[in-house]
C-alpha cells in the first residue's frame, strides 16, 4: 500500500510538472502565415523567442499569468494564458499601421552615413561584454550531405581475392548506406558563460543532450575510420599495421583484434569547446574591434542605402540595407537603428549575389578542396537596465562544399612487411546552424569571476529520437519540426 501511494505521488508530481509547459503559434493575423523570432517576455528580461516556425514554449510555473508579445512590423499584443488556450494556443498578431509624425516627414531625411557615424560613435556606451554573465540556451544543428563516395581497393596481392571480393560488397553497401541516410545531428546546451573581456570567459554547464543516430555519425574522419577499419576486418588479426597517406605517416600501430575495436569511451563534452561557440556568437555580436558585425558598418567596405522609416514599440528606427562596396567584402542585408540612442538592434545578413568566404582548392596536387559557399545570420538584441544592448537572440548558419580524394597504405609491422592499399573520394556538403538564446543576464565582478571554477569536461545525454520530456520546463528554443520528428520513423 505504501509503494502504491509512493507511486501515485510520483504520478501527480509527473504530470504537475508536464503541464507547466504550454506551446503556442505566433501567424500573421492577415494571412496565417507563421511570425519567426517574435519575442516572448514572462518578465522584465526574461522569456524566449519563436523559432522559424513560429512556435514557442514557455514555463507557466510561478504562477505566471500573462506573456507580452513584440516583433517589428506587427502591434505588440500582452495576453493572459488563459486567453492563450482559449485560442487553442495559436496567437494572431496584427500588422503595425506605420505612421511617422507630419513634423517628422516634412523635415530633411537623414543622411544614411551620418546615421552610421553615430552608430560607431555610441559603440562603446551601447555594447559592453566585460564581466557579464549571460545566461544561455544553445543549440547546434548539423547536416551532412554526401554527393559522391568511391572506395576502392588497388593493391592486396597477400590477401586472398575472395576476401577483396567481401571487402568491396561491404564497401557498396557502407557507401549506399551513406549516400541513403540524411545526416543531421543536434546539440543542446543550457549553461552559463562568465565573460572577462571579450578575449577571456569561463563556461558553467548546466545540462548537455546530444540527439543523433550512432549508426549514421558520417563526419570525413568517421568515414575514414569505417573504411579502415573495413580492410583490416580481412588481414590477419593477430599482427598489427601502420597507416600511410598520400600526405603523412602515422607511425602508430593499430591493431584489428575485436575487443580494440569496441569503444566504451564515457560520453563526455569538452567544455572549452562549448565555451568558445558560444564566447563566438557574442563576441561577434558586441561590434568589439575587428569584430566580425564590425565589419558591417565600415563605410571603407559597404554602401548603406535608407530603405524605410518606421515605429516599433513608440521607437523610431530606421532600415538601413547594407551591400558591398569593395570587391573584398563579401555580405549583404538589413541594420535596424534605434533614433534614440543609434543602437542596432537587429542584423539580417547573408552572401552578396555568387560571393563565399574561404576557399582552398588543391584538387590536382594533395586532392583537397574547400569553398566556404553559406554564410547568413540573424541577431536581435535586447536593451538591459544599465541600457547596454545584449544579443537576446543569433542564429548563425556556415555551409561548405568539401572534396578529398586520399591513398591509404596499411603496412604490415611484420618481416615481410605487406602492404595493402586502397584509395577513397569523398564530395559533398555541410551546413552547422548555431543557435543562441540569452535567457538572463547579470552583471558580475573581478573577485566573483576569478572564483568561478570551469570544468574540462561534462557528461551528456545521448538520445536517439527527440524527447520532449528532456527539456521539459526549460526556457529553449523551440525545436523545428526537422527535430521533433528525428528518430521517429519519419523524419523529413
Amino acid at each position: 500500500m505504501k509503494n502504491i501511494l509512493w507511486l501515485a505521488l510520483a504520478l501527480t508530481i509527473s504530470f504537475s510538472a508536464f503541464s507547466q509547459t504550454i506551446t503556442a503559434k505566433i501567424i500573421d493575423n492577415t494571412n496565417g502565415n507563421p511570425i519567426a523570432y517574435a519575442t516572448v517576455k514572462t518578465g522584465p528580461h526574461s522569456g524566449v523567442i519563436s523559432n522559424e516556425e513560429g512556435y514557442f514554449s514557455i514555463n507557466t510555473e510561478n504562477d505566471l499569468v500573462s506573456v507580452s508579445i513584440s516583433c517589428m512590423g506587427y502591434q505588440p499584443k500582452d495576453i493572459t494564458i488563459e486567453t492563450i488556450k482559449s485560442l487553442d494556443y495559436t496567437i494572431p498578431l496584427e500588422e503595425a499601421i506605420n505612421q511617422l509624425d507630419e513634423v517628422y516627414l516634412s523635415n530633411k531625411r537623414p543622411h544614411v552615413d551620418s546615421i552610421i557615424a553615430m552608430v560607431k560613435r555610441n559603440i562603446s556606451k551601447n555594447y559592453n561584454i566585460n564581466l557579464n554573465t549571460y545566461h544561455l540556451f544553445y543549440r547546434s544543428t548539423d547536416h551532412v550531405d554526401f554527393k559522391h563516395l568511391d572506395f576502392e581497393i588497388e593493391k592486396a596481392k597477400h590477401v586472398p581475392s575472395k576476401n577483396i571480393h567481401l571487402a568491396n560488397a561491404e564497401f557498396t553497401q557502407l557507401t549506399n548506406t551513406i549516400m541513403n541516410s540524411n545526416i543531421v545531428h543536434f546539440t543542446d546546451v543550457k549553461g552559463a558563460l562568465h565573460t572577462l573581456n571579450q578575449d577571456s570567459s569561463k563556461m558553467v554547464v548546466e545540462k548537455v543532450t546530444k540527439l543523433l543516430d550512432h549508426k549514421k555519425d558520417f563526419s570525413i574522419e568517421n568515414i575514414e575510420e569505417k573504411a579502415k577499419t573495413l580492410v583490416l576486418k580481412y588481414l590477419d588479426t593477430t599482427k598489427t599495421y601502420k597507416v600511410k597517406t598520400g600526405l603523412f605517416k602515422v607511425e602508430d600501430s593499430m591493431s584489428i583484434k575485436e575487443e580494440e575495436l569496441k569503444s566504451d569511451k564515457e560520453k563526455t563534452y569538452a567544455v572549452a569547446n562549448l565555451k568558445n561557440s558560444t564566447r563566438s556568437l557574442i563576441k561577434k555580436a558586441t561590434f568589439s574591434h575587428n569584430s566580425f558585425l564590425n565589419t558591417l558598418i565600415d563605410p571603407d567596405l559597404y554602401d548603406y542605402t535608407l530603405e524605410d522609416i518606421i515605429y516599433d514599440k513608440n521607437d523610431l528606427n530606421y532600415i538601413i540595407l547594407f551591400e558591398p562596396r569593395r570587391a573584398k567584402s563579401k555580405l549583404t542585408g538589413t541594420l535596424v537603428i534605434n533614433d534614440d540612442d543609434y543602437a542596432i538592434t537587429r542584423v539580417n545578413y547573408n552572401y552578396y549575389k555568387s560571393r563565399h568566404g574561404s576557399k582552398f582548392n588543391l584538387r590536382l596536387l594533395l586532392g583537397v578542396k574547400y569553398v566556404e559557399n553559406i554564410s547568413e545570420g540573424t541577431y536581435i538584441y535586447e536593451k538591459q537596465n544599465d541600457s547596454t544592448y545584449q544579443p537576446k537572440y543569433i542564429k548563425r548558419i556556415k555551409g561548405s562544399y568539401f572534396y578529398v580524394n586520399r591513398d591509404f597504405k596499411l603496412i604490415e609491422n611484420s618481416p615481410q612487411k605487406h602492404k595493402i592499399g586502397f584509395n577513397f573520394k569523398i564530395e559533398g556538403d555541410n551546413r552547422t546552424k548555431e543557435e543562441f538564446l540569452l535567457t538572463a543576464m547579470t552583471n558580475n565582478d573581478l573577485e566573483s569571476y576569478n572564483k568561478i571554477q570551469q570544468e574540462k569536461e561534462v557528461p551528456f545525454i545521448q538520445l536517439s529520437a527527440f524527447d520532449k520530456s528532456a527539456w521539459e520546463n526549460e526556457e529553449i528554443i523551440e525545436p523545428l519540426e526537422e527535430m521533433k520528428r528525428f528518430g521517429s520513423g519519419n523524419s523529413l
